[in-house]
């Protein structure tokens, strides 16, 4: 083979893997989003609405924490809340606290104060987070004292 024609078929193999090596390049950064342009804005919040009666009772959805450090404190509680007609999504285990409270998340003070009610619990603070998906966050602090239910 001549030197020239070698050269040609060098040149070829560089252009060949040069263009599959820009190729993946490209494909990469799509695939990261870099060619996308602008981001889509993240959807907006949902409001809750205010809580339905049903029966005279208060039904809005909450989650209890059992911050108190004493166990089967958030199933007591829950069983409570359920009992007057709560819809409790989530309970479990929180940050020790002293002082029990339920933190308001949507911008009706219903459910938070109705829960509040149903568990003895004076302090109701706003704190608004529609992305937790609920009405009202209780916190039962080692200052709440568990009741017997009403079976």
């Amino acid at each position: 083979m001549s030197s020239s024609l070698r050269d040609v078929a060098q040149l070829t193999l560089l252009v060949l893997v040069f263009a599959a090596a820009a190729s993946f390049v490209v494909s990469f950064a799509r695939g990261l989003g870099g060619f996308r342009g602008a981001p889509e804005p993240p959807p907006a919040p949902t409001q809750w609405s205010a809580p339905a009666n049903i029966d005279g009772r208060v039904v809005g959805r909450v989650e209890v924490f059992n911050s108190a450090g004493r166990s089967g404190l958030a199933r007591e509680a829950t069983g409570l809340l359920r009992d007057a007609g709560f819809d409790v999504v989530f309970y479990g285990n929180g940050s020790r606290a002293d002082s029990s409270v339920v933190l308001q998340r949507n911008t009706d003070p219903g459910v938070a104060r109705s829960a509040a009610d149903a568990l003895g619990i004076r302090s109701v603070i706003v704190r608004e987070d529609a992305s937790l998906l609920v009405d009202a966050t209780v916190i039962l602090g080692a200052d709440w004292q568990q009741r017997a239910r009403r079976d």
